[in-house]
């Protein structure tokens, strides 16, 4: 915690800030993201392989959404490693939203790739080829067994914004696989081949949906819209129950990072040496009932603030 006092004749206030920060967090989701980037790309390049050698477009189509989910991945990778950097002069808060731009990149990623299988499920529909049933089948298990793994391991780690939209890329290569398994299965036991485009665009479907809910909340990060789960009407309350305060006004609070939220506010008290005092019971309220660990904090005088108000000469002085 610091705090700034700025005296001037006939007026006082001070500016309290105080801020934590923890970058362990963004380290251990870098270094979750790298061994699913590891491991799925290798398996992307199997699966190429086997799709080549069968000659099977099902396999190859996804063997290239799993290389672009590694794209993805890597996005997330270097995100969190840059979010783990220190604040510096250029940029005072450090690069704890890189996590919530690597989300978009990965949402916009999970679009052209929803886009591209959407689009070929369609052109399937009404020129279905002859897809291995059998190949599909084994491939697609061990696709699933491998995307059980990685989700599986991703969900372990920190669900910032960044790790879920790396896990949203898997969950819908995951979802892929069970389609595969499925269409494979009707295949061999002699169904029809239209069920792989059909399952395809069930598959794109849920995909979608989660990536809309995604894009809502990076977008509500980036607009700087106070966090989700945050009322401000009831912060504003919360304040102004404390002793001592009297109003809270220019109440602002928004995310700097997916879990790390920040606050500026000014707050009216009866008596501005009563103000160390009561900084630290904010402090305390602001971080353990709503999680907000940045707070810059102007107490007022609120009766010198109103004597300001009927005053034309103190206005034009403080203007």
């Amino acid at each position: 915690m610091s705090a700034h006092q700025h005296d001037h004749p006939d007026h006082s206030h001070s500016h309290s800030h105080s801020h934590s920060h923890s970058h362990s967090h963004s380290h251990g989701s870098g270094k979750v993201l790298l061994f699913a980037l590891i491991f799925t790309g290798a398996f992307a390049i199997v699966e190429a392989v086997v799709g080549v050698l069968a000659n099977s477009l099902a396999l190859l189509s996804d063997a290239g959404h799993m290389l672009t989910d590694s794209l993805s991945l890597a996005v997330g990778a270097v995100a969190a490693w840059l979010a783990s950097r220190p604040a510096s002069q250029r940029h005072s808060f450090g690069l704890q939203r890189a996590e919530v731009l690597g989300a978009l990149i990965n949402v916009i990623f999970m679009f052209v790739v929803v886009a591209f299988i959407a689009w070929e499920a369609v052109e399937r529909l009404f020129d279905t080829p002859e897809v291995d049933g059998g190949a599909v089948l084994l491939v697609g298990g061990v696709g699933l067994l491998v995307n059980v793994i990685v989700a599986w391991v991703l969900m372990r780690g920190e669900q910032n914004m960044n790790v879920r939209g790396a896990l949203l890329h898997v969950m819908g290569d995951l979802l892929g696989s069970v389609a595969a398994i499925a269409a494979g299965l009707i295949i061999f036991l002699g169904g029809p081949s239209i069920m792989d485009p059909l399952l395809s665009l069930l598959v794109c479907v849920l995909i979608l949906v989660s990536a809309v809910r995604l894009l809502k909340a990076v977008t509500r990060v980036l607009m700087e819209g106070v966090p989700a789960g945050i009322e401000l009407a009831e912060v504003r309350l919360a304040l102004a129950d404390i002793e001592g305060v009297q109003a809270v006004h220019d109440l602002h609070i928004w995310s700097l990072s997916s879990s790390n939220y920040a606050l500026a506010a000014h707050v009216d008290i009866d008596l501005l040496a009563r103000w160390p005092g009561i900084l630290p019971q904010i402090q305390h309220l602001l971080r353990e009932r709503f999680g907000i660990t940045h707070s810059t904090l102007q107490p007022e005088d609120r009766v010198l603030g109103a004597r300001c108000e009927l005053s034309a000469e103190c206005g034009t002085r403080y203007s």
